[in-house]
């Protein structure tokens, strides 16, 4: 299927990571896997994921890096959280997954299908 890559934004040794690669790889979708701790990501690209999906569905509340962080006690706004996500990367939850205006967040079979069934409603 000619057209845009699917970028998977993760890290290689993440299980949900290698599952967004194995599902696309297995639908013969060429997927490029962008390694968040070695590049992290731009703060466009992460506000193209938050406008879309809201910052709640972007971090990672069951995390050990949110634990740390203390962040359970706090009352953040979207725009809060979405400043802390941009300023500690860890806290995401990965994979994050971009085909074309598609986006999703975590391990989210359904959303992965639909984008490949140009479904852009995610």
């Amino acid at each position: 299927m000619p057209g845009p890559t699917v970028q998977i934004f993760g890290t290689p040794d993440s299980s949900s990571t290698r599952a967004a690669l194995r599902f696309f790889k297995e639908r013969r979708v060429e997927a490029h896997l962008v390694d968040v701790r070695r590049k992290p990501l731009a703060p466009a690209e992460l506000r193209r994921f938050v406008d879309r999906l809201g910052a709640r569905a972007v971090a990672d509340e069951a995390s050990k890096a949110w634990r740390d962080s203390g962040l359970g006690y706090l009352r953040m706004d979207d725009f809060e959280l979405a400043e802390r996500l941009l300023t500690d990367q860890r806290l995401l939850r990965l994979p994050l997954v971009r085909h074309g205006n598609a986006v999703a967040a975590g391990r989210d079979e359904a959303a992965w299908t639909s984008m490949l069934a140009g479904d852009q409603v995610r």
